[in-house]
């Protein structure tokens, strides 16, 4: 796609000898957002790894603002713009919650000020370790963190799963800003409600493969729902 801030083509990859994604190929521009949709086990996340390097290529190029990332080590490519939330694990359960706000970049209580007073059970619970928090607690903080961040590409792996309903509706508001701000946003997702709500583009995957592409706005609920066979 022309003007895309994140581009990868012939994207191939998995663990040790098993290859889990096979030629996947996308992009998304500033401003845009881009949800990766598909049942468990398809390779959604291994994608994800993929792209921020946390899994080394088979075979594909990642483009990111005009330079590939080829061979860049997840650190490097946090420092270029690529702010990672992932599905697994999404905070440091020995730390603060506020540690965990402050992990990639020192906490500011000015530019986290929005976030917290939406979701005010983090700022209750800023000095309580991160395990403390319910699964669902757990991702909102994880989401926090990354939308506060100031990168420009956000990777979002599952963000509202375990998560109330209203709270997602809050996640959706944040995202929507974060477009408009001009960040582009790659969200993997099998809420198909709160993926038709904030994205531009739509990817499915199954058996590590594309299967269908193309704008949100031309695909059914029920077509996304026929491939996703949910």
């Amino acid at each position: 796609m022309s003007g895309s801030l994140l581009s990868f083509a012939g994207v191939t990859g998995g663990y040790g000898a098993t290859t889990v994604v096979r030629g996947v190929g996308g992009a998304v521009a500033a401003g845009e957002a881009c949800c990766v949709l598909g049942r468990n086990g398809v390779g959604k996340t291994t994608l994800m790894r993929l792209l921020t390097g946390h899994l080394p290529l088979q075979s594909g190029t990642v483009d990111f603002a005009g330079r590939s990332l080829d061979g860049l080590a997840p650190d490097r490519r946090h420092r270029l713009g690529l702010v990672y939330c992932p599905q697994e694990r999404p905070v440091f359960d020995n730390l603060s919650v506020r540690d965990n706000l402050g992990l990639m970049e020192p906490f500011d209580a000015h530019r986290h000020a929005p976030l917290l007073a939406a979701f005010p059970i983090l700022e209750a619970r800023m000095d309580q370790s991160a395990g403390t928090l319910s699964g669902g607690e757990r991702k909102i903080l994880s989401f926090v963190r990354g939308v506060a961040e100031t990168g420009q590409l956000l990777l979002l792996d599952e963000p509202s799963e375990g998560v109330q309903q209203e709270n997602v509706e809050r996640m959706a508001g944040f995202l929507h800003e974060a477009k408009a701000a001009g960040r582009a946003l790659l969200v993997v997702e099998q809420n198909l409600a709160f993926a038709r709500e904030i994205a531009d583009r739509v990817m499915v995957m199954d058996h590590g493969a594309v299967v269908l592409a193309g704008a949100a706005a031309d695909i059914t609920e029920d077509t996304l729902a026929a491939h996703m066979h949910v």
